[in-house]
């Protein structure tokens, strides 16, 4: 049987059950119409939500709501753009009150061209969030000490970076990762740095749970083409996970054996 289509190969956060394992934003795309075609192409299950830069209330303009039906995808509110524990804090607070929602995703970025994690400000943010009822999925550096303080203090999922949010440059440490992955009792996802279905695969191959990405399909020239092409990645890392590669060697190795030849 086909291990991906099997209905107990599904991913686990916080009590919710997953088959999907990509994971997808909701902005850069030119248009509400453009977002629900490429999310729906993606066969994600879970969509990320800035808080800040999404329209969420606002009746008198296009909402998300009417496009990417809160019904059907698990909603992951953001914190993007924050660059303090205290501004996270508060746009998950008011996120909480606006739509109720309690699984969030965590980040405190670092000042620009970088964007890198501030990892002192998520250890603050996380700490409040957690101390407030929140469940934590939390993006951070690719630290495996780091990442196993968050998870310690009580977040619900690990999403480390595989390169710069927006880079395109794939995933850079995929021996951190490895570590991050190993020492985890809670779902590991790469987040940040995809830039092609190649990228995507190999952090299914590493052995994280999901990936999250939105910029790599988002900017893409065919957002929708991209949506398909990162679920088939996603979905052959996760077939080559399960398998096992064959080890590396240094030499070469013939394809035939050698015994028995025809002379």
């Amino acid at each position: 049987m086909d291990t991906l289509l099997r209905d107990d190969d599904t991913w686990t956060v916080a009590g919710r059950q997953f088959r999907s394992r990509l994971v997808v934003g909701t902005g850069k795309y030119k248009d509400l119409e453009e977002t629900a075609q490429a999310i729906e192409a993606s066969g994600a299950e879970m969509v990320t939500v800035a808080v800040r830069r999404v329209n969420l209330a606002d009746r008198g303009a296009p909402m998300l709501q009417d496009y990417v039906d809160p019904k059907r995808y698990t909603y992951l509110p953001n914190t993007a753009g924050c660059h303090t524990a205290n501004d996270a804090v508060r746009t998950l607070r008011l996120a909480r009150e606006a739509g109720g929602w309690n699984l969030v995703k965590l980040e405190v970025l670092g000042p620009p061209p970088h964007l890198y994690p501030d990892m002192p400000g998520t250890f603050e943010a996380a700490e409040a969030l957690i101390r407030d009822g929140f469940e934590v999925m939390v993006y951070c550096a690719d630290d495996p000490l780091a990442a196993k303080r968050l998870e310690d203090m009580g977040c619900v999922a690990i999403m480390p970076l595989g390169a710069p949010i927006g880079s395109g440059l794939g995933v850079q440490n995929p021996a951190m990762l490895s570590m991050i992955i190993e020492g985890a009792g809670v779902p590991v996802l790469v987040d940040a740095g995809v830039g092609t279905a190649s990228d995507a695969a190999i952090a299914m191959e590493i052995g994280c749970d999901a990936v999250l990405l939105n910029s790599a399909i988002a900017h893409a020239q065919d957002p929708v083409r991209m949506a398909r092409a990162m679920k088939a990645a996603v979905e052959a890392g996760r077939h080559a996970r399960l398998a096992g590669r064959m080890p590396r060697r240094m030499g070469a190795e013939p394809s035939s054996p050698l015994t028995g030849l025809i002379r």
